[in-house]
């Protein structure tokens, strides 16, 4: 017998995910700190109704990455090219499309880390698992070279994405041809 949720409990998963589904709003608005009570207005529901979903703005930012941590999913499908020159473009695209998407929300995720245990461990495992990923498929040559492989890294990080995007305000398929320039150029 599979047990029903009450009314109450319905509310209560509405709301909390109303609430999450305005500050993912608001910050792709470009409020990297948006206060409780411009997300209850956007989620149209009241004040407390923020604090007795979440503890504090911490970890409704927490929440918020959750639902978005989906959108990096993409990054560890398979690679369709068979030899690492073909993986390592495949890669770079995943990176710098999901950068794209994301750029509002890592740039408020960053804004908060130095806060947050939650957002730096999550920030940590991101890197890790991008880093894994990379050394994985560069040829022993090119992975034991320091400069080359940690070039190839920086080249690849949302770091050098957002200079790129947002300091030097090149277009995205320009900045892309840029990241892929400096890439071919450590890999020839």
């Amino acid at each position: 017998m599979v047990e029903r949720p009450d009314g109450r409990r319905k509310r209560s998963e509405v709301s909390r995910e109303k609430l999450i589904a305005a500050m993912i709003d608001l910050v792709g608005e470009g409020h990297v700190t948006p206060s409780a009570d411009l997300v209850a207005d956007r989620a149209g529901v009241g004040l407390r109704t923020v604090f007795r979903h979440f503890a504090d703005m911490e970890a409704l930012y927490v929440g918020m990455s959750a639902q978005l941590a989906g959108q990096y999913a993409g990054w560890l499908d398979p690679f369709t090219a068979s030899d690492w020159r073909g993986q390592l473009s495949e890669m770079m695209i995943r990176r710098v499309d999901t950068y794209e998407r994301l750029m509002p929300y890592k740039r408020a995720a960053d804004a908060h880390r130095h806060a947050s245990a939650t957002i730096q461990r999550n920030h940590a495992e991101i890197l890790a698992t991008m880093r894994e990923r990379l050394l994985a498929l560069l040829p022993s040559a090119i992975a034991q070279d320091v400069v080359r492989r940690e070039t190839i890294d920086l080249m690849l990080s949302f770091e050098t994405w957002q200079r790129l995007r947002v300091d030097q305000q090149l277009p995205a398929a320009t900045a892309r041809a840029v990241v892929a320039a400096a890439i071919a150029g450590l890999t020839a």
